[in-house]
């Protein structure tokens, strides 16, 4: 069977450069370009120097055609590529960025979401591929909006890595900052949370309009552990069995009997969920890998499903436990 070609616009950053890694292993597919206008002509490995004797591909200056095109450019610069570069009208196209998260009449990109879109991605031509924090929280919450329990305030504190700030340094990313220390950003005003309430909303109407999020920059490098607490009338059994029936079908979400930590999903294309009921309040912790479940895993996940392959293929990877 023919493979699909993939290309990648915006080459250089952390997510592509995990697209890469997974991609030049994938069984279906064939990477046949990756775009960089800063590092045209300059060999993969010297931007992405993890993949030294992996692969020998240069970074062109110009996109070639492809199955499918990643765009990995940064947020806000996608809908400037589409109208910049034009692909043939089969060309599947997923978006890493903000620009086509939230549905409009003016694009046609499906929220990518496999838990929750699964049979519609299988269909689409365009994917708006969901934010990092958006992805812990929302497989924290969509079992409960299915079974219309999400009626009162939720109240979430999720601690990320420091490679959800992207490659290009910052003054919160530098190692004499970002060591041993840990800040609040963005208090209950996040960019994710309108791609979260669209989600809820979507199982239930209504839901997700109490999200009271405090987000954490922590000082690792990757990886988001979410606590999640909310009122909750069903008893701690009940609420395991609602999750393990929501997920039953789908392979990277699991909920642990055991209280989880963050080595668990580094390096994994998994979302671990733990559920504890204290007096009224039921707990959820959320924890995934922000570079792959958040970014590039659930990208190839969602090509997968386009292609009609197997959901998991190019995905089995092993988490960075010790």
């Amino acid at each position: 069977m023919k493979q699909s070609s993939i290309g990648i616009l915006g080459g250089a950053g952390y997510t592509a450069g995990e697209l890469i890694r997974i991609l030049l292993y994938h069984p279906d597919v064939h990477l046949s370009w990756v775009h960089s206008e800063s590092h045209a002509r300059q060999p993969l490995t010297q931007v992405h120097s993890d993949l030294l004797g992996e692969t020998e591909l240069h970074f062109t200056a110009e996109p070639g055609p492809a199955d499918v095109v990643f765009l990995c450019a940064g947020h806000g610069k996608s809908k400037a590529l589409l109208e910049r570069f034009s692909f043939a009208p089969e060309t599947r196209i997923i978006d890493l960025g903000n620009d086509f998260r939230i549905a409009s009449p003016e694009h046609d990109f499906l929220y990518g979401l496999p838990e929750l879109n699964r049979e519609a991605i299988r269909q689409a031509k365009h994917i708006a591929n969901p934010g990092c924090f958006a992805t812990a929280i929302q497989l924290a919450l969509l079992p409960l909006a299915q079974a219309q329990l999400l009626e009162n305030e939720v109240h979430i504190q999720a601690i990320t890595g420091s490679t959800g700030a992207g490659q290009n340094p910052e003054p919160t990313t530098h190692f004499s900052w970002r060591s041993n220390n840990l800040s609040v950003y963005k208090p209950f005003s996040h960019q994710h949370l309108p791609e979260i309430r669209q989600s809820l909303h979507q199982l239930q109407s209504g839901g997700g309009q109490k999200l009271n999020f405090v987000p954490i920059r922590g000082d690792f490098t990757r990886g988001i552990f979410a606590s999640i607490y909310l009122d909750c009338p069903l008893e701690e059994q009940e609420a395991i069995r609602l999750y393990e029936d929501f997920y039953r079908e789908h392979p990277f979400t699991h909920i642990s009997a055991g209280n989880p930590n963050l080595k668990q999903v580094v390096n994994t294309n998994k979302c671990i969920l733990h559920l504890e009921k204290h007096g009224d309040k039921l707990l959820i912790i959320s924890l995934i890998d922000n570079l792959l479940k958040g970014a590039s895993g659930q990208a190839i996940q969602n090509m997968n499903l386009m292609l009609g392959l197997e959901e998991t293929a190019g995905l089995w990877l092993k988490g960075v436990a010790f």
